[in-house]
This record gives structure tokens, sequence and C-alpha cells, in this order.
């Protein structure tokens, strides 16, 4: 298998200080057992709009970052964004809370995460008038799903149009060809409801049996389908050096929702940051502390939030 399949792939599945900048409040907050996060709130902004940050797929704390993998992509963004005016609320997935207390869940399902994510818009609704779902990755779908349950805007960062299944197939069929028959009959398996340990050793990392039941649940939920009913405000922001998530992943989403405004920035990967160089070059800065956000993720995100913010006052 490729570099480019398992990023996207891998499923596993307070005290107050301040910044070095000091524009903003940091506060660690325990929404319930499974959700600790970071919130910012900007120090010279009354009655700031929220934007809830939810990670991608992996064991991926509030940061962006995995045990083999720091980038502080989700780091940067919040306080990007708070930095402008806009207080920001990140957590970890509850897969790190488990994985740091040395215990591994096999009953976890992808309806965890939604649940997760609607819990933290209820911790916040009493306090904040104007509350943004913004999910990156996998956290695109988790955020889209959670936010029927009652926010005022979505913004998918790098999120899926297809289901979990065609967008597997399609990876592996172009990364991988000689595993698509393979790939194919396992899918359909796992989508009528049944589990199998009928599957080439090489494809474990997508098909181990401890996470067959978290990819069924992950099956059931076509992201197109869902943001068409999203009667809300809606960003979509995609790159052109995407290696996971394709700019056509993101044309689907706006097919479906005619009136989300589609932002593909040139040059973005994956993690948001701007890539000059090769394959190599965007691969290795997954595991690089040294790269910004890059700035039109940050525009983009502040002109949809003020023309959120303007249509709930008005």
């Amino acid at each position: 298998m490729t570099k480019h399949i398992f990023p996207f792939l891998c499923l596993f599945i307070g005290m107050t200080t301040f910044t070095d900048a000091q524009n903003f409040s940091s506060t660690e907050i325990t929404i319930n057992r499974y959700v600790d996060g970071t919130l910012l709130v900007p120090e010279s902004v009354e009655n700031p709009p929220l934007v809830i940050i939810i990670a991608g797929s992996g064991p991926t704390d509030r940061n962006g970052n995995q045990s083999f993998m720091k980038n502080d992509m989700l780091k940067k963004l919040a306080e990007g964004l708070s930095e402008n005016g806009v207080a920001t609320f990140r957590y970890d997935k509850r897969v790190v809370k488990q994985l740091k207390a040395g215990i591994f869940d096999k009953n976890i399902r992808f309806d965890d995460f939604v649940t997760d994510a609607k819990s933290v818009v209820t911790y916040f609704k009493p306090s904040y008038d104007s509350i943004i779902i913004a999910g990156h990755s996998q956290g695109s779908l988790v955020g889209l799903l959670a936010s029927e349950s009652g926010v005022d805007g979505f913004i998918s960062l790098a999120g899926a149009g297809n289901p979990i299944d065609q967008i597997i197939l399609e990876q592996i069929t172009k990364t991988a060809p000689f595993f698509t028959e393979d790939t194919k009959r396992v899918l359909e398996t796992l989508k009528s409801g049944k589990t199998t340990a009928d599957f080439p050793p090489a494809l474990a990392s997508i098909f181990n049996l401890d996470i067959q039941p978290f990819m069924m649940n992950w099956m059931e939920y076509n992201p197109q389908e869902r943001i068409e009913n999203l009667e809300i405000p809606v960003l979509i922001v995609n790159g052109t050096k995407d290696l996971q998530v394709s700019v056509m992943e993101a044309q689907l989403l706006k097919d479906h929702k005619a009136d989300a405004e589609l932002v593909i920035i040139k040059n973005m990967n994956h993690l948001l940051f701007e890539i000059d160089g090769d394959d190599l070059v965007n691969t290795k800065s997954y595991n690089e502390l040294n790269h910004p956000i890059i700035p039109q993720v940050i525009t983009s995100m502040l002109n949809f939030i003020q023309k959120d913010k303007s249509t709930i006052e008005e």
C-alpha cells in the first residue's frame, strides 16, 4: 500500500493562561468524561462568535497531532481565528483520552464522534449567540451531522463528498489496483451488515476485524445527502495539493448545496499548509511543525463567519 492511503484511512478509530500575543485567553475545559478541550477567547471582543473545531481521522488530538505525526495544524488554525476576534474550541477525540489511559475500546462507533460533537454544541449554546462548526477531513462529516442539531453555520475543511466506502475503493484502485476486487468484496459484505475475516493481510489496516463495525457505521452516511438537507450557511474549503481529499470531493458537496460557498486554494495540502514542492515534500509536512496555516484559509473562514454573524443579528 502507498503512503497516500493510510493517513486518511487510519480509523482507530480549568486553569486560564495567556498566549505570547496576549490577545486571547486559553482555558482547558472538560465537557464530559469523553471530551476535553481548549477554549480560546479574544480579549477585546464583546460577544464573539464561537467556532468548534473537529479533528480528522485517526487518534487525533486537539492540536491536530498523533503519536507519530506532529504538525499542530488545528492549534494553528484555532489561534489564527482567535487572533482575529473569533472564539474557538478544539478538543481531543475520545480515542485519544482512551489511548492515554491504555484503553482500546473495540465498541467505539462513528456515531460516538457525532455524539461528542453534539455534546460540545450543547455545552456552549447558553454562552454564545453564534456557533459555527468547522470539521476537518473525517471531522467534516462528523461536523455535518452534528450541525443538524442546531448551529449557525458549517465549515467543511478538506471534507469528502463521497461516502467512505467509495473513497476507499477509489484510493485503492488508484494506488494498489491489484487489491480492487478484494476491496469491492469486503465493502459489499460490510454494507450488508456482516463482518468478514476474508481479506488480504495487506489491507488489515483498513479492514481489521476490530474496526469493521466502526467502518460499517461510517458507511451509513452519504455526505451529499446530508449537506443537501442542511438549512444553515455552509463554507466548503479544499486545496489543489490535497493528497487525500481531491478538489472533486469539495465540488460534490457544492453540487448538493447550491447556496454553499466553495473556496479552492492553490497549493494548499490536506493540513491547510502551502506546499510548493512535490508529493514527498507534501507528505513530510505531516510531521513538521514549521508550516503556518495558509492565510487564505483564515481569511475565508473569517469572511464567512462575519457574514453569518451579520445574518443572525439582523
